[in-house]
């Protein structure tokens, strides 16, 4: 073979290639809004992107994910939503607060939004129905405030002798009224008179179980919230110096020390975040994808935290317990 056609013939062999890789699509990006800060959400995402490989995507081969954590700061959340439109994401992801998906859907109608939150998508104003959202958005919810009374359950078999309970909440969420109905329903209902505490900051727990101890309430429930979230293990260890039996919605509470909880699996929350993701990303607009519901409730306790606390676990509730942590 001539020089000159030898050239020619593995100049040809390289730029196939490159002109094959050149008319492949672009990897599409994602957009992933939190109102919290990435500590908390270790196994969350882990389990995401586990979802968005099984439908085909892999962040870094196939997928770009574009993020931004507002650490707990929810006023930054609309500029870091105008961030992401402007880079012109294929898809906005809110998760951690209600805020993040309302801060998304104030920046663009066009966009679509997928959200994961424990909050009632409907009363706050994010979709019209859970089975046809409509509009540019859709997600998955934990639905904690439906669980409220069981919650309240739960905490009576373990104190049988439970006189008055505290609650806490987070002013600033979006929904907290919601909440603030339900618990107060709830505890109606089992004849328990009520403390509805406030947070919106870690500068304020600190006064909160001073005022837990000063009422002399039996029991704290933390309401979902991804501030408490952030900083579950001060509230827990909070909880046993103050000897407050305190029940949370996330098993994460627990593994931090807290001593019970009772809720969906948020792990699940953010698989189903994923599968909506894919189906969008195939083409299915987000206005008709129903809004996705937990389907998996665990109950964990902590036995070293009610050891700390002087209380006696019933092994009733034991074998009732997704998982007892010694």
């Amino acid at each position: 073979m001539r020089r000159r056609q030898f050239i020619l013939f593995a100049g040809g062999a390289v730029a196939s290639p490159l002109a094959a890789r050149a008319q492949q699509p672009a990897a599409p990006v994602i957009g992933f809004l939190h109102s919290a800060a990435p500590d908390a959400y270790v196994s969350q995402l882990s389990a995401f992107r586990q979802s968005l490989k099984e439908v085909g995507y892999i962040e870094g081969r196939n997928l770009v994910i574009e993020y931004r954590w507002a650490e707990d700061q929810t006023a930054r959340l609309p500029m870091l939503a105008a961030e992401l439109v402007q880079r012109q994401v294929s898809i906005i992801v809110a998760g951690g607060s209600p805020a993040s998906a309302l801060a998304a859907k104030s920046v663009t109608t066009t966009t679509p939004i997928v959200f994961m939150n424990a909050a009632d998508p409907v009363a706050i104003g994010l979709v019209t129905s859970f089975n046809r959202p409509g509009g540019n958005v859709t997600g998955a919810t934990l639905l904690s405030s439906e669980l409220v009374s069981k919650r309240l359950g739960i905490l009576r078999d373990l104190l049988p002798s439970m006189k008055k309970i505290a609650v806490l909440v987070n002013p600033a969420r979006p929904g907290v009224e919601a909440q603030k109905t339900e618990v107060q329903r709830a505890a109606q209902a089992l004849g328990l008179p009520l403390d509805l505490l406030q947070a919106s900051s870690e500068r304020d727990f600190d006064a909160v179980f001073r005022a837990i101890v000063l009422h002399q309430d039996s029991a704290l429930v933390v309401t979902p919230d991804a501030l408490f979230l952030d900083r579950r293990v001060e509230i827990a260890e909070l909880a046993i110096r103050h000897m407050i039996p305190t029940m949370f919605e996330l098993r994460n509470f627990v593994e931090a020390g807290g001593l019970i909880s009772y809720g969906a699996s948020p792990l699940e929350m953010y698989r189903q975040g994923g599968a909506l993701i894919g189906q969008i990303l195939m083409g299915k607009k987000p206005g008709d994808l129903p809004v996705l519901q937990p389907t998996k409730f665990e109950l964990v306790i902590n036995l070293k935290a009610a050891k700390s606390l002087g209380i006696e676990v019933p092994n009733s509730l034991q074998l009732l317990a997704d998982e007892v942590i010694e």
